[in-house]
């Protein structure tokens, strides 16, 4: 089985906020001394962070769930609880993460120790210091700690490379990279032999370097899922320079310009946005009999499909067994990319919009919902108004009646009414209960 990964679905979940305490100052020669319970600390973020060494996702194949710590509650004398430390998740460079629910692209990790906060902690809710009031200087309120933020993500990982080679299997793409670079990708007298993305660091001798990925062989269809389909053609949307790999010996009997045409085509299906990248076309095995001869037929073949010379793309002829042709090619492929800007890999749609997590918005327009069960029990529900139940210390009476305040204010009683609610009719806020009074 194959060690690389590329794709991982994971659930993250950030740490409670720590809960405010209630106490009271009670001290031999301090008359009234007053609320003294301190605030909850801040539950940890989840955090996801690039990690240059890692080159795929295979940790996440068995750990799947990642939790933060919740903070510690309130103390005495005032004190907060210590805030609880984030989570660092390390993910190879390259990786997008996406929220599973609705497609969107939250991240897309690609700097050198980037990170990136995929789920925050909860705040910690406040003692009753925080409520003193001259109406009411010995409250006995405090805040449950706010839970921390919960995802389903999707991990997906898209390798960095300056330069991908592309091609038919068997073209010669795992040798090429083996003589230009140190990678040492599997090489055989067969199809598919290389069944994973292989990356080297190319260097010239004029002292310019950049990335190169072999990807697995392509073949017609590819794009629809036939062979290893679509599995390893989204490796090449980070690229910037495509060399395009062809057998000019026609070993196989294939024609290269077709295998030329199919492989274009597969990319365009797969990715539109692959037609933008500048193509180098890479005629190989140039050492094989014949091969002089079909690279004359491809040129002609190539020079009719284009009204101008300028726009064909450059073809080099090399050889990776006997390295004909290679350091001309790897200068061309160089000075390419020095031109070449970087292709955005999403566009603002793709984009999840930055929210903000802590507190809410005045102008929610739907702040709680109503629904009602088959036993004619009410049912309230709502970020918001689920937010502000967790958040009520159930165990205080006080609390429960800033509670009740906090619904009136929001138009929870009004709607009750509204919708047909009569007194003594049952209420429920998740497995909580409370009776209607009108």
């Amino acid at each position: 089985m194959s060690m690389f990964l590329d794709t991982a679905a994971v659930k993250v979940k950030a740490g409670q906020g720590g809960d405010g305490m209630v106490a009271f100052r009670r001290e031999k020669y301090v008359a009234n001394g007053g609320p003294w319970g301190g605030d909850g600390g801040r539950g940890g973020n989840v955090i996801f962070k690039v990690d240059e060494g890692l080159r795929t996702l295979m940790d996440f194949r068995y750990n799947r769930h990642f939790k933060a710590k919740p903070g510690e509650k309130g103390m005495t004398k005032g004190m907060h609880g210590r805030g609880a430390e984030d989570l660092i998740v390390p993910v190879p460079q390259g990786t997008t993460v996406r929220d599973a629910k609705t497609g969107k692209v939250l991240a897309d990790l690609v700097r050198r120790d980037q990170e990136f906060t995929v789920a925050h902690g909860g705040r910690g809710g406040r003692g009753n210091i925080r409520f003193a009031t001259p109406r009411n200087p010995a409250p006995e309120i405090s805040e449950n700690g706010e839970p921390g933020e919960e995802r389903e993500l999707e991990l997906e990982l898209k390798i960095l490379a300056d330069v991908g080679l592309v091609g038919f299997p068997s073209v010669g793409k795992s040798t090429l990279l083996s003589v230009v670079t140190a990678a040492q990708p599997k090489i055989g007298a067969y199809h598919f032999t290389t069944i994973v993305p292989n990356l080297g660091m190319v260097r010239t001798k004029s002292g310019e370097s950049f990335a190169m990925a072999d990807l697995p062989g392509l073949i017609e269809g590819a794009s629809q899922g036939v062979g290893l389909g679509t599995q390893f053609l989204r490796h090449i949307e980070r690229t910037r320079v495509i060399l395009h790999v062809l057998d000019m010996s026609a070993g196989e009997g294939r024609d290269p310009y077709e295998d030329y045409l199919a492989i274009n085509k597969e990319l365009k299906s797969y990715n539109l946005r692959l037609a933008e990248r500048p193509q180098i076309i890479v005629a190989n095995k140039m050492d094989m009999p014949q091969a002089a001869e079909q690279l004359e037929i491809f040129r002609k073949k190539l020079a009719a499909a284009y009204d101008e010379f300028a726009d064909q793309p450059l073809i080099f002829p090399i050889s990776g067994l006997t390295h004909q042709g290679l350091e001309n090619l790897m200068e061309a492929t160089a000075e390419l990319l020095d031109k070449t800007p970087d292709f955005p890999l999403y566009s603002d749609a793709d984009m999840a919009q930055t929210e903000t997590y802590y507190g809410f918005s005045a102008d929610d327009e739907h702040p709680f919902d109503i629904s009602r069960t088959d036993d004619a029990a009410w049912v309230l529900s709502g970020e918001k108004l689920e937010k502000l139940f967790v958040m009520t210390n159930m165990e205080r009476d006080e609390a429960i009646m800033k509670f009740s305040r906090q619904l009136r204010a929001m138009g929870v009683d009004e709607a009750l009414r509204s919708r047909g609610a009569k007194d003594g009719d049952t209420v429920r806020i998740g497995s909580f209960e409370f009776e209607f009074v009108d």
